[in-house]
């Protein structure tokens, strides 16, 4: 396919890919109302160029892993890609943010591209902890094994703590809801964005320091929310990472493309 021109008029995305409704229960760890409701929960990939490099932040699930899940698979991330113009073999990058199902599907989806996973992501998703049922759940087991399978094909390029990607595109570790969970920061335009991934799941976690009840670590995950205002400053943004107000405060990329959010 052809190379759309709105390629060329941004920075970075947000690509909306997934869908669910769930139990108020499910997405928050303390509410004060005991009557459970249901609320939204959004599913995104994040697109990043910088120059000649295209910077896909997490690779999303598939079909088969949203049926399994009860989720709603909008677009495939792949899909949506070739929807902008993009084939899987021009992503130079990838960072996988944490190895959980909805983060680390369709790796092996991008053939030219290096991976970037933090070393204690990679020994959490691999080791004692995946013994115990409720530390695994969030994880695919078939991800994590293309995981490794990169590894062994001198793919994955491992990072200890804070790392750069680029010139303006930097990675730093938070732990927290996985152990080695990343977020990525970028600088461009004179505009710094945080893509917090599952740092922060919902904007409204900051103003009361609430949590996503899933995690490794309760209190790195709070002390993470603590180093995503320090990232961001007075003047950055912070995206979290499955928030439905995305998909209201920022704009489509085009009218036929709702899934491709223009955040930079």
């Amino acid at each position: 396919m052809a190379k759309r021109p709105l390629l060329n008029e941004w920075k970075a995305l947000a690509i909306h890919y997934g869908t669910a409704q769930r139990p108020v229960s499910d997405l928050v760890l303390e509410i004060d109302d005991v009557h459970d409701s249901l609320s939204r929960i959004e599913y995104f990939v994040w697109l990043i160029r910088l120059e000649d490099r295209l910077i896909l932040v997490d690779t999303g699930f598939n079909a088969d892993e949203a049926a399994a899940r009860g989720r709603t698979l909008l677009i495939h991330p792949v899909a949506a890609l070739s929807g902008l113009g993009i084939e899987p073999s021009d992503i130079t990058d990838v960072v996988v943010t944490h190895l959980h199902y909805d983060h680390a599907g369709n790796l092996p989806a991008f053939p030219n591209a290096s991976f970037h996973i933090q070393d204690r992501e990679m020994a959490y998703g691999t080791g004692r902890c995946m013994c115990h049922e409720r530390m695994r759940r969030p994880f695919a087991a078939e991800g994590v094994v293309d995981a490794v399978r990169l590894v062994f094909q001198a793919r994955v390029r491992f990072h200890d703590g804070d790392g750069e990607i680029a010139p303006g595109c930097k990675l730093h570790l938070i732990g927290g809801h996985s152990k080695g969970l990343q977020v990525v920061t970028v600088a461009t335009g004179g505009a710094l964005l945080v893509v917090a991934s599952d740092a922060l799941h919902f904007q409204r976690y900051l103003e009361n320091d609430n949590a996503f009840p899933l995690f490794a670590d309760y209190p790195d995950v709070i002390e993470g929310y603590k180093k995503l205002r320090l990232l961001a400053g007075a003047s950055g943004l912070i995206i979290p990472g499955h928030d439905p107000e995305v998909l209201r405060k920022f704009p489509p990329l085009a009218p036929d493309m709702e899934f491709a959010r223009v955040l930079l």
